[in-house]
């Protein structure tokens, strides 16, 4: 694949919480799962389509260091999350929260702990009435 090619891959704007205002409300209004690494919120979304928002706190941390957790975070929504919502036909907004113990985790270690919450949280949600 040549350089800038995304595989259709993507991680668009209209998939993305950035606002505030949205991610607070996902935050108060949402169901609330959780690894020992990551808080994960869930709520219905308004749109016909999945969103998803990644909120990383200091910690006591650098730039770099937030940086880095943010983009593994994003990766593992851009490559394993979002396709499975949209497989599912499930209509989401998402908010993953970082923990102190992320900082320490490997991308492979957050990824299998995200799947598997996001799993039992979807299983409960299709065999509810």
């Amino acid at each position: 694949m040549a350089a800038g090619e995304s595989g259709g891959q993507r991680f668009p704007r209209t998939r993305r919480l950035t606002r505030g205002t949205e991610i607070r409300a996902v935050m108060r209004r949402g169901k609330r799962g959780g690894t020992s690494a990551l808080d994960v919120f869930d709520s219905a979304s308004p749109f016909p389509y999945c969103r998803l928002g990644i909120v990383v706190p200091k910690h006591g941390r650098g730039s770099v260091a937030r940086n880095l957790l943010k983009r593994r975070l994003r990766e593992i929504a851009r490559r394993d999350l979002l396709p499975r919502l949209e497989q599912a036909e499930l209509r989401m907004d998402i908010i993953l929260r970082a923990r102190r113990e992320a900082y320490q985790a490997d991308a492979s270690g957050l990824r299998e702990e995200l799947l598997q919450v996001l799993e039992r949280r979807w299983a409960r949600a299709s065999s509810s009435p």
